[in-house]
């Protein structure tokens, strides 16, 4: 693969893409390019100059949903949405596949049944709507590009729900968790390997099959259920004696309904991606999402260098 830039590059999916594109991946921050910038793509054309591109991904974005409600409605239009309008103009004009992640959030969470790709748009928080725009954006500017919408990202390193999850059951004797909205829990490694799969199959296609994709891990749970299985991994990775490790303090994790955890933005209560599209056009799917945990798990502890105790349940 030719060089890729890689916006976004410390978060949790531009991480995993920058580590699987190795020598291969430009990689940039804020700091080298900040999308909140009105000249940002200047900082883009210096950081890029005389290095040759095939390709761009977008996974910068504002993610803040509860804050982006009031004090940060404007950091998030900006950019999630003028910003990415102006980086698909230039990656047309440049002749450079655009990719570039979108959100669960752009649905309203109606319904019991997975979403397609068709199926009608109708955020209910302010970070929903300034993704969707971003994704109209795209698609009205044109060019070669990968609309990819995911949903409930984590990582090993990231602050996200595994990891506080992690913590607070080290802390607390009990936990509620939400369990009346259902998604996937995707996987930032399994996501940044799938979307440069993509890219490398659509390479040399006589059509460039430009669209919008929903790509997440298969199966789902709800937010109880996610914590139900991270409480009960760790469980079991306790039992190994990892020396280091947090001594698990929370003995259960309890259902609620999001009535019982009221929070600035609205959540939908369905967040279910159908994925077949993506199969089918791009040849592409993700592991169940238990997998991804599980993935997720062993490189936390690989991460932080954590070996299991000798006992007699573990001798060499």
């Amino acid at each position: 693969m030719s060089n890729v830039l890689v916006l976004g590059n410390n978060g949790q999916v531009g991480r995993a893409l920058v580590q699987l594109l190795g020598s291969h991946a430009l990689a940039a921050s804020s700091s080298d390019i900040n999308l909140l910038h009105e000249n940002f793509i200047g900082e883009l054309e210096k950081f890029v100059a005389k290095k040759p591109l095939t390709a761009v991904i977008n996974a910068a974005a504002y993610t803040k949903v509860d804050i982006a409600e009031g004090e940060g409605r404007q950091d998030a239009f900006r950019t999630n949405a003028e910003a990415v309008k102006e980086l698909a103009a230039w990656c047309k004009k440049q002749g450079l596949v655009l990719v570039h992640y979108s959100t669960d959030y752009v649905m309203d969470g109606s319904g019991h049944n997975a979403r397609t790709e068709d199926s009608e748009t109708n955020p209910i928080n302010a970070y929903g709507q300034s993704k969707l725009e971003g994704e109209q954006a795209i698609i009205s500017e044109g060019g070669k590009y990968l609309i990819f919408r995911t949903s409930w990202v984590y990582d090993a390193e990231g602050k996200n729900f595994v990891n506080t999850i992690r913590r607070l059951i080290g802390e607390r004797e009990s936990l509620k968790v939400v369990a009346d909205q259902v998604g996937a829990p995707t996987y930032a490694p399994h996501l940044a390997h799938a979307t440069l799969d993509a890219l490398e199959k659509t390479n040399g296609l006589p059509q460039f099959p430009s669209g919008l994709y929903h790509l997440c891990n298969a199966g789902e749970t709800s937010w109880h259920g996610f914590a139900q299985a991270i409480f009960m991994l760790a469980r079991e990775y306790e039992s190994r004696e990892y020396e280091g490790s947090t001594k698990i303090k929370c003995q259960q994790v309890n259902p609620i309904p999001s009535s019982e955890y009221p929070l600035p933005a609205k959540r939908p209560l369905n967040s279910r991606l159908d994925t077949q599209k993506a199969r089918k056009i791009l040849g592409v799917s993700l592991p169940h999402w238990e997998a991804g945990l599980r993935e997720c798990f062993e490189q936390i502890y690989a991460n932080s260098g954590m070996q299991a105790s000798r006992s007699k349940n573990h001798t060499t």
